[in-house]
C-alpha cells in the first residue's frame, strides 16, 4: 500500500464510496449517541473501563499466568505466540493435523492482522468467513475498510452483483431473480453458509474479552454466524491478542455495558458466547487458544502508548472521524483503519520500518472527536502527537535537514536576550522596505510579503505571510514607556 496521502488522494476521487461512507457512518452515529445518552454514569462506565484496562495491563504477565491455568483446568490447550509467522504456523498445523483442508471463521481481527487465511491458503486450506460483510469482502476479493462493518464502502446494489457474480465458484450460487433488498441478501448469505457450518470439521474464531479467573472466552456478535462456529465443529481453534484479558467476571460487566452501545448502537448485542473449555458430547471436542503478542508488549513498553492496548475494537473512534469519513479504511493499508489504526499500526510495527506505516500518525486533523467517542477514554490525539515526534526521531540523519536547520538557530536566538533584539532589529528592517514596497494587504490593513522564491515558497504559495512590524514592542517601549 502507499503512503496515506497517496491512498487518500486516490479514494476522495471516488464519489460513490464518499456517498456509501457518509450515510453508514451518519447511520451508526445517531443510533449510538440514543443509546449512550438513556444511560446517566456513561462517563462513569467510560472511566471504569479505562481503569480495568490500565490495571490489567501493569499486571499483564500474571494475568496471562492466571489464564493459562484456568484454560488448561478445563481441558484447552494453550500456545503461545510470538509473531504473526508463529501464530499462523500453529493454526496451520492443527488443521493438517486433522486432515482439514477447509475451516469457517468467527469475525476476527486478530486472525485479519496476522494474514491468516493467506496463510492457510499456502497450505492448500481454505478458510471461509461466516460473518455477513466479511463474506461480501471475501467473495469480492477485496479488503476490509471498516473494524465493525468491514464492506462499509459497498452498497446493496454492488453487493447483489457480487453474490450474484461470485458465490456459485465458493458453494451453493446465489438464488436466482435476487434483488438488492436486505433480507433477500441476508437470505441469500445464509443459505450459502448453511452449508458450510454442517460439513466443516474446524472453526477458527477471536475473542472479544478473555476472562482470566475462569478462562472463559467470550465473543459478542450480531447474526448468530459466530454461535454455529462455535458449536457445530469438533475442533475450535481460538486466536487471541494478549491485551483482551479482563481480570473477573465482574470487569466483564462494564465492558458487556460499553461495546454494544459504542459500537452498533444496541444495548446489548443479540449473540453474547462464552465457553470455558470442553463439555463431553456437547459442542468441539478439542480446543485450543493461542495468544498472540505481534507487537502488543512493543506498545505496551511505551508509556503514552500503551493506551492504545485498552482498545475494545468498537469501532466508535471510525465513526466520528472526518478523515475517516472522507477517505475510508482502505487508505490506511491495514486492517486497523481510521483513528485508533493511526496510532495502533506504528505501535505494533515500530516506526522508522516502512513509509505507509510512518504516515499514519499524520491521518489526522487532531479535532479530539475520537477521544469523545471512545469507550475507554484512549486519548488518541495525544498518541498521535507523540507518534509523530517518534516517527521523526527515526528519520533523523547525520546530515540535518533544512527544517532542522531553522528550528535550531531559532531557538539559538530566542535562547538570550541581545540576540533576541538583534533579531526583531532585523525584521524590522525587512518590515520598512516591505511596506516601502507595497506588498499585498491582508485583512485588517496588514502586509504581506507575498509569494517567496524557493523553498519558502512551499509554505506561502498556500497561506499568507504576514510582514514583520517595522517596529517591535520593545523599542516601541524604550521610546514611548518613559513618557
Amino acid at each position: 500500500m502507499p503512503a496515506f496521502p497517496a491512498a487518500a488522494r486516490e479514494a476522495l476521487a471516488d464519489t460513490q464510496l464518499r456517498r456509501n461512507l457518509a450515510h453508514a457512518t451518519g447511520t451508526i452515529r445517531a443510533k449510538r449517541a440514543t443509546v449512550v445518552g438513556e444511560v446517566e454514569e456513561w462517563e462513569e462506565l467510560r472511566l471504569a473501563g479505562a481503569a480495568i484496562k490500565d490495571n490489567t495491563l501493569r499486571r499483564l504477565d500474571e494475568h496471562l499466568l492466571t489464564l493459562e491455568a484456568a484454560l488448561q483446568a478445563h481441558g484447552a490447550t494453550v500456545h503461545w505466540a510470538r509473531d504473526a509467522a508463529e501464530a499462523c504456523d500453529i493454526v496451520a498445523g492443527i488443521a493438517q493435523g486433522h486432515g482439514v483442508d477447509e475451516v469457517v471463521k468467527v469475525k476476527s481481527m486478530a486472525t485479519q492482522e496476522i494474514e491468516l487465511n493467506e496463510a492457510l491458503a499456502e497450505r492448500g486450506i481454505t478458510a471461509w468467513e461466516t460473518d455477513l460483510a466479511e463474506l461480501i469482502v471475501q467473495l469480492g476479493d477485496d479488503l476490509p475498510s471498516h473494524i465493525l462493518v468491514p464492506a462499509i464502502h459497498r452498497n446493496r446494489a454492488e453487493i447483489r452483483e457480487i453474490f450474484r457474480r461470485e458465490m456459485a465458484a465458493a458453494g451453493r450460487p446465489a438464488p436466482e431473480g435476487l434483488t438488492d433488498d436486505p433480507a433477500e441478501l441476508a437470505g441469500a448469505a445464509r443459505l450459502h453458509l448453511r452449508e458450510k457450518f454442517l460439513r466443516a470439521k474446524m472453526a477458527v474464531s477471536g475473542a472479544n474479552f478473555a476472562v482470566a479467573e475462569s478462562g472463559t472466552l467470550v465473543v459478542v456478535e450480531s447474526e448468530g454466524n459466530g454461535r454455529m462456529c462455535l458449536t457445530l465443529p469438533e475442533v475450535l481453534v481460538s486466536v487471541v491478542g494478549i491485551e483482551k484479558i479482563v481480570p473477573t467476571w465482574a470487569d466483564l460487566d462494564v465492558f458487556l455495558q460499553l461495546l454494544p452501545r459504542s459500537s452498533t448502537g444496541e444495548r446489548m448485542n443479540p449473540y453474547t458466547s462464552t465457553w470455558s473449555g470442553l463439555t463431553p458430547g456437547d459442542g468441539p471436542q478439542e480446543m485450543h487458544v493461542v495468544l498472540l503478542d505481534n507487537g502488543r508488549t512493543r506498545a505496551l513498553a511505551d508509556e503514552i502508548g500503551r493506551q492504545a492496548l485498552r482498545c475494545i475494537r468498537c469501532s466508535a473512534c471510525l465513526n466520528v472521524c472526518p478523515v475517516y469519513e472522507r477517505t475510508g479504511g482502505h487508505a490506511y493499508g491495514s486492517v486497523y483503519p481510521g483513528p485508533i489504526g493511526a496510532i495502533l499500526n506504528p505501535l505494533l510495527k515500530g516506526v522508522g520500518v516502512d513509509e505507509q506505516t510512518d504516515s499514519l500518525p499524520y491521518a489526522s486533523s487532531l479535532c479530539g472527536a475520537c477521544f469523545e467517542a471512545c469507550p475507554v477514554r484512549i486519548d488518541i490525539p495525544e498518541v498521535l502527537v507523540h507518534l509523530r515526534s517518534k516517527v521523526v526521531d527515526a528519520h533523523r540523519t547525520g546530515t540535518p535537514k533544512a527544517e532542522a536547520l531553522a528550528m535550531k538557530s531559532a531557538s539559538w536566538v530566542l535562547a538570550d536576550a541581545r540576540r533576541l533584539g538583534l533579531a526583531e532589529r532585523g525584521l524590522g528592517w525587512v518590515g520598512r522596505v516591505t511596506t516601502r514596497l507595497g506588498r499585498s494587504v491582508l485583512p485588517g490593513g496588514r502586509r504581506s510579503l507575498g509569494r517567496l522564491p524557493w523553498p519558502a515558497s512551499l509554505w506561502t504559495s498556500a497561506r499568507d505571510l504576514p510582514a514583520p512590524p517595522p517596529e517591535s514592542f520593545r523599542t516601541w517601549w524604550r521610546r514611548e514607556g518613559r513618557r
